[in-house]
């Protein structure tokens, strides 16, 4: 359904690094880089290897939430996005736990990227049929 998702942010490099070290459990890693006139645009992906998030720098400053979820492998990954994100600084939105008004295998954590978006890391574990 999503083929990739566009973040304006103020800092290329700052989020960059963020979301390669706190989403790392995650799969999130630098794909590519290239120069562009308004500055350096990066391509993230996952272990899918395709770039699906990417990051350029903030032309258009206009307040525009964002909410972005990123798939975990598992609840463990979840918990180490956790603990990266507080070691990283980031503010914790909302500690990992199961979501049961998502559904009753929903779990995730919130939070804050160096620009304000809301992103979380979510693990989906479907019941049995």
């Amino acid at each position: 359904m999503l083929d990739h998702l566009s973040l304006q942010v103020a800092d290329v490099d700052a989020a960059a690094t963020f979301y390669t070290r706190v989403f790392a459990p995650c799969g999130v890693r630098e794909l590519m880089r290239h120069e562009s006139p308004g500055g350096a645009v990066v391509g993230l992906c996952g272990p899918d290897n395709y770039p699906k998030l990417w990051l350029g720098s903030l032309v258009d400053d206009g307040v525009r939430p964002v909410h972005l979820a990123i798939a975990a492998p598992s609840r463990d990954a979840v918990d180490a996005v956790f603990t990266a994100a507080r070691d990283a600084g980031a503010e914790i939105l909302h500690e990992p736990r199961v979501w049961p008004e998502y559904h009753p295998g929903y779990y995730g954590v919130f939070v804050r990227d160096p620009d304000g978006n809301n992103v979380e890391a979510v693990h989906h574990t479907w019941p049995s049929a």
